[in-house]
């Protein structure tokens, strides 16, 4: 009966399951510790030690407990398959599952561990670790501060990450190496991922560089038309005609004028320029443009190849090398 109810019991029932529970664990580790102390018994140097320092004591044990072993063990069985027949008889009452059938598929390590032979004595352990975690839902104890319990958490996380780690680094490299035997790898990456995308990507383009433009423009506009007058202003300055247009009469005049007609043109042209980037015209001369030169930048070779799976593989070497990093010696310095 280790399984938590969802609802709550009659106190008095209640008290008895808790009274059962605690019974059971205790049979499990009594069970548990003579069939380690009867296996050592066993052993010829651990027996004859035994009999030197407790001759009496290895007389009784041997007479009594060695020669009806089988017996005790046996009457610790009928326990345990009570347990699990009043487990099952409360999980059909309280329709715990889909089919009535279901328990012992569920409790497989406590039908199993009622098998008086061998290995499936020690999954005996297992029921122990059931019920202690019933009582814990229960609020009846906190395993959680037990010293035990940390320093098994402790190892189990190290031993978790260090399996964990060993295996992601062992199929990067196998990663690796299918990468370095293929012979099409930047053919196949093109072909079978880029090129199905190929519209949308280009569509994706487009838009990042209008509002990269727009973007660009608004917060920079003064700059950008101080620049485009300043380079109206050179270009006037420096054309052999307008020096020439500026010693005839009312010729500065002219050429100021004319500076400031062309830099208002020019400003207007950026700004129209600029506007047009969200029109449907601009947009569909990019998604062109783009396109034209599409299939050139998938075009592949043998060196794109080669440079392609490079990069690929020192990659996956910086993630082995992540990976490889030991994060659990951090944590528990």
């Amino acid at each position: 009966m280790s399984e938590t109810r969802e609802r709550r019991l009659h106190p008095a029932l209640e008290r008895f399951h808790l009274a059962w529970d605690l019974l059971v664990i205790a049979l499990v580790v009594a069970n548990l510790a003579l069939l380690l102390f009867d296996s050592l018994f066993l052993l010829a140097p651990l027996n004859a030690a035994f009999e030197a320092a407790a001759p009496g004591l290895h007389g009784v044990y041997e007479r009594h407990v060695h020669a009806n072993f089988l017996a005790i063990d046996l009457a610790f069985v009928a326990v345990f398959v009570l347990d699990v027949l009043l487990g099952w008889a409360v999980a059909i009452a309280e329709r715990r599952y889909h089919r009535w059938f279901f328990y012992p598929f569920v409790h497989w390590y406590d039908v199993l561990g009622c098998i008086p032979v061998g290995g499936f004595r020690l999954l005996r352990i297992l029921r122990v670790i059931s019920l202690l975690y019933r009582l814990q839902r229960m609020g009846l104890i906190d395993v959680r501060r037990w010293y035990l319990f940390g320093v098994l958490t402790k190892y189990y996380d190290i031993l978790l990450e260090e399996l964990t780690d060993r295996i992601a680094i062992r199929l990067l490299d196998n990663v690796q190496a299918e990468i370095r035997a293929s012979d099409s790898l930047s053919r196949g990456i093109v072909e079978q991922v880029v090129r199905p995308r190929q519209q949308a990507l280009i569509h994706e383009i487009s838009q990042r560089l209008e509002a990269m433009a727009g973007s660009a423009y608004t917060h920079n506009r003064e700059d950008i038309l101080r620049y485009v007058r300043g380079l109206v202003g050179r270009t006037l300055a420096e054309s052999p005609e307008v020096r020439r247009l500026e010693r005839l009469p009312l010729g500065g005049q002219l050429t100021r004028g004319l500076e400031a007609s062309l830099s208002d043109l020019a400003c207007r042209l950026v700004n129209e320029a600029l506007a047009g980037l969200q029109s449907p015209e601009f947009t569909a001369l990019v998604e062109h443009l783009a396109e034209s030169g599409f299939d050139a930048w998938l075009r592949t070779d043998p060196h794109t190849e080669q440079v392609t799976e490079q990069v690929l593989v020192d990659m996956l070497e910086l993630l082995k090398e992540q990976i490889a990093v030991k994060g659990w010696q951090h944590r528990y310095d």
